[in-house]
């Protein structure tokens, strides 16, 4: 529980730092200029293989499910400007720089360098530091991992110069979800057409125009993305009934752990993208608050599950047109707040049952 509480506090303490320096606003900006400039796609299409290989190997998605770093966001990112910019099958160019307005690096939000020891943000020290000097290296680093996944299975190229020295990460290829593939020419990212099976899934736009690609951690991303795959899968299932994982499958198919699986799913039922499923209709207005933890639904839902039952989930959007950044704050204010009252409480217990 502490660890839950003080992962809590890290994360308000870089969402309340990235308030401050209008980070998460500035980052939508640059996203929705490109978004209004190019082809306005109202989804992004994502082949299936980067959530789930055929061959049974661990999919790109988990392997990018990491406690640092922007790798995922900045993969997804990726995509979404391309998707703005190039038609379908459109093979991808580089076509932007790592600085300036407009540039990759403007199209992330961090929350800077913190000085645990002081408390505080971007300390001076004997190298100077900038925000965009660190928005320029988490690009780097990210471009650093996508590439360090494998031969066959990176999903971006750092060339370098001709005397093998200089990585000119400003000169990246990026590789379709599948990764660079096993032969001498590299499979290159293509704009993929949506289809009716379950090659591609469809992300909306708002994801990456509200915030939310910045403001979710990566195991949020991969839960939200796998539960989408499953809602497009079984349509009609995912409306009257919901969709699950099962552990077995959770792990064996999708490569998720169980811990970064039930706490996805929970912070996301929080921020108002999940919910537990009922018959109402998926555009009805989602609860407010991680308060819809006590709606009598959801009670209903945890009362009646079979034991070992996995819970089932559908999928809503409707959040996803408000600002993520608002209610992220929010949800996990409140959510510190009842970890600290639980604290408090079983402190209080101990101390009772020692007097």
């Amino acid at each position: 529980m502490a660890d839950t509480r003080d992962a809590t506090s890290r994360r308000l303490r870089r969402l309340g730092e990235m308030q401050k320096t209008k980070a998460v606003e500035g980052a939508s900006r640059a996203l929705r200029d490109v978004w209004e400039a190019g082809r306005k796609p109202a989804e992004i299409v994502l082949r299936f293989v980067l959530i789930q290989r055929p061959d049974g190997e661990r999919a790109p998605l988990t392997r990018l499910v990491l406690p640092r770093g922007i790798a995922l966001r900045f993969y997804l990112l990726a995509l979404f400007e391309a998707q703005c910019r190039l038609d379908v099958n459109e093979p991808w160019a580089n076509a932007r720089p790592l600085t300036g307005v407009g540039s990759w690096s403007d199209f992330v939000a961090i929350d800077g360098a913190y000085h645990s020891a002081s408390g505080t943000y971007m300390p001076d020290t004997k190298q100077e530091r900038t925000g965009p000097d660190l928005r320029v290296r988490q690009v780097k680093s990210a471009l650093d991992t996508l590439e360090k996944l494998g031969l066959e299975r990176a999903l971006a190229v750092v060339p370098r110069a001709r005397n093998g020295g200089r990585r000119l990460y400003e000169q990246f290829s990026l590789m379709k979800e599948g990764g660079r593939g096993g032969h001498q020419t590299p499979d290159t990212y293509t704009v993929p057409a949506p289809h009716w099976s379950a090659r591609t899934i469809t992300v909306p736009a708002n994801f990456f125009l509200m915030g939310w690609v910045q403001v979710l951690n990566p195991s949020e991303i991969a839960t939200w993305l796998t539960l989408r795959a499953l809602s497009q899968w079984a349509r009609e299932q995912h409306a009257e009934t919901g969709v699950y994982l099962y552990g077995k499958a959770r792990k064996e198919d999708f490569g998720l752990r169980r811990d970064a699986w039930e706490d996805g799913c929970n912070m996301l039922r929080g921020f108002g993208l999940l919910r537990h499923a009922r018959a109402s209709a998926l555009d009805a207005d989602p609860k407010k608050g991680l308060s819809a933890s006590i709606d009598l639904v959801d009670y209903l839902a945890r009362e009646m599950r079979e034991r070992y039952e996995p819970y089932r989930w559908q999928v809503i959007d409707q959040r996803l047109n408000e600002d993520a950044m608002k209610i992220c704050t929010k949800e996990l204010t409140l959510r510190k707040k009842q970890l600290d009252l639980a604290a408090q409480q079983r402190a209080q217990g101990k101390n009772s049952s020692t007097a």
